[in-house]
């Protein structure tokens, strides 16, 4: 799967976001590593054999030891965070997710990248909440890793 994107999304205000609706962008490749999945196994004390155990993995269902569903969720604010950039925002927080599908198991040495595409801008008392679909694909495979509907506020300066 490779999706075309645009470039980084920049708009002069929280209260411009509803002017970019629709707009897309992409981000630049990054590579899984074995030793970044061993990091965040040993971080949320999630050490399944899939996740780091080479030699049994290769005998296993993908070949290859692969990536946790949350690392690669985790990675969101690396790989799709950068591809907005909203001038006149105070800070811009993480308000949570409407939908989420794990669609393909990350194997350990590939590279990912964040696609995301603004579906949405509504004021509101604090600031512009903004909904994004956001996918994460996988270089050289047909399928994502994973779809997400993202949340995150906008809060403007002043």
């Amino acid at each position: 799967m490779s999706i075309e994107g645009g470039d980084i999304i920049t708009v002069d205000s929280p209260a411009a976001l509803a002017d970019a609706v629709g707009r897309t962008a992409s981000g630049d490749w990054f590579e899984i590593t074995q030793e970044r999945i061993s990091a965040f196994a040993d971080a949320t004390e999630d050490h399944q054999w899939i996740h780091l155990d080479a030699e049994r993995a290769a005998a296993g269902p993908f070949g290859s030891t692969v990536a946790h569903g949350y690392l690669t969720l985790s990675l969101l604010s690396h790989l799709a965070a950068p591809l907005i950039s909203v001038d006149g925002a105070a800070m811009v927080m993480n308000y949570g997710l409407d939908r989420l599908r794990f669609l393909a198991p990350v194997p350990a040495g590939s590279r990912v990248r964040a696609h995301t595409e603004i579906l949405s801008a509504d004021p509101g008392p604090t600031g512009v909440r903004l909904a994004a679909k956001v996918t994460v694909e996988i270089e050289g495979s047909e399928k994502p890793a994973l779809v997400a509907h993202t949340l995150s506020l906008y809060v403007p300066e002043g």
